[in-house]
């Protein structure tokens, strides 16, 4: 059972009334072998007191900047390093917005821009407030920037209503928690990822591409190195940070991607196909910059590269995983996708000028060979932890049938 053994876990505690459920998280957090320090916001020690938090981590709690005492050694610094995590549950939607912003305008905000550690949030608050777009802005920021979401969940809310928006239970939390890192599903596992677009000359100053931003293929990176893996991403030109843990190989070209895809795929056991290479691209790229000129011009193109048939025709093939972004029939069209590939999954997503690229939150459909899961809609990181939590699953189930 992986545990939190020797972690030092720095518990955020915002104004909601899910702050019930902290201590209670303290107390299964340091069952998991964590040192636990909790800081609190003027808003939530009106509903749980800092005496609370006291008795069940152990150690005094913080719950102001202006603590003289304290801030004569500068401890919300100390605090900021000492951390190998920080969790913040429940995290308010006013917390998650001033996080976004970057705003440091109480202790834990500050904490949050100070450390280097990984920050994780459990949200919690009204399904209203949930669904509100701000939020979903905001969510969405947080996850691009490395922050991991855990929920909410759905359920019956204090205010009476019923949806989304719970925080999740302290025992979900923490199994959440003990999961990534060298304990995880994929620990120990090389996944190659391609994300983004190709670009393909025209001239000096010109190219053939497509909308996508990358995001998709990003968020399944960081799903994989949460999971454990030791992962590769070969990234066509996007304008997305590197993902925690995940190790960026740039290639502009299909026929670069797939140079960098060769190189990286030896060890690999998994190859997600996220990027959305260019099917085709110019002849002959003019070595200066093409003029205009009266009337049409005629452009010859020539194929590019299948670079996730090629992986999957490989001789140490990994389990190999495509994406098929479609206007129509998607499901169909994935599916020929799949068969034609010979790919033991397909993701397939409806893409348009409402849906698909370029966006924060997107809707997915898996398929294989003789089944089928809907992974909802939501933001995309939130779906990369579906994406890889059922990967995961069918590459079980393909290494079971292959001993049997």
């Amino acid at each position: 059972m992986p545990t939190l053994t020797g972690k030092h876990v720095l518990l955020g505690v915002t104004g909601g009334i899910a702050a019930y459920k902290s201590p209670d998280l303290v107390r299964r957090l340091r069952a998991q072998g964590a040192e636990v320090r909790v800081v609190l916001t003027p808003s939530a020690a009106r509903f749980v007191t800092p005496l609370t938090f006291q008795a069940v981590s152990g150690h005094p709690v913080r719950d102001g900047l202006w603590d003289a005492s304290a801030e004569a050694s500068m401890s919300h610094i100390e605090l900021a390093r000492w951390a190998d995590l920080v969790l913040v549950a429940p995290a308010t939607a006013g917390f998650l917005a001033r996080l976004a912003a970057g705003m440091a305008d109480d202790l834990l905000t500050t904490l949050c821009l100070a450390t280097g550690a990984p920050i994780v949030v459990a949200p919690a608050m009204n399904r209203l407030m949930w669904g509100n777009p701000a939020t979903r802005d905001n969510v969405a920021r947080l996850a691009a920037r490395g922050v991991r979401l855990l929920g909410p969940g759905s359920g019956e809310q204090a205010c009476g209503e019923t949806g989304e928006g719970r925080m999740l239970e302290p025992q979900e939390i923490v199994a959440a928690l003990a999961l990534p890192g060298a304990e995880g599903p994929l620990a120990g596992r090389k996944v190659v990822v391609t994300a983004g677009p190709t670009r393909e000359a025209l001239d000096p100053v010109r190219y053939l591409t497509n909308r996508s931003s990358g995001k998709m293929g990003y968020a399944v990176a960081a799903a994989a190195a949460r999971a454990g893996a030791e992962v590769a991403l070969v990234s066509g030109p996007v304008d997305l940070p590197a993902p925690p843990g995940v190790r960026v190989v740039p290639a502009d070209t299909a026929e670069a991607m797939r140079a960098a895809v060769q190189a990286e795929l030896p060890g690999a056991a998994l190859f997600v196909g996220a990027a959305a290479v260019a099917d085709y691209r110019p002849a002959h790229p003019a070595a200066q910059k093409i003029k205009k000129k009266a009337g049409a011009m005629t452009l010859e193109l020539v194929r590019n590269p299948d670079i996730l048939a090629e992986v999957a025709a490989s001789a140490a093939r990994p389990f190999v995983v495509g994406f098929a972004a479609e206007t129509n029939d998607v499901e169909a069209n994935a599916r020929l996708k799949l068969e034609a590939k010979k790919l033991d999954l397909i993701a397939a997503n409806r893409v348009g000028a409402d849906c698909g690229f370029d966006r924060e939150d997107n809707a997915l459909v898996a398929l294989w060979a003789d089944g089928r899961k809907d992974l909802g809609g939501g933001v995309k990181a939130e779906l990369a932890d579906r994406l890889i939590g059922l990967i995961v699953e069918r590459m079980r189930a393909s290494h079971q049938a292959q001993d049997s």
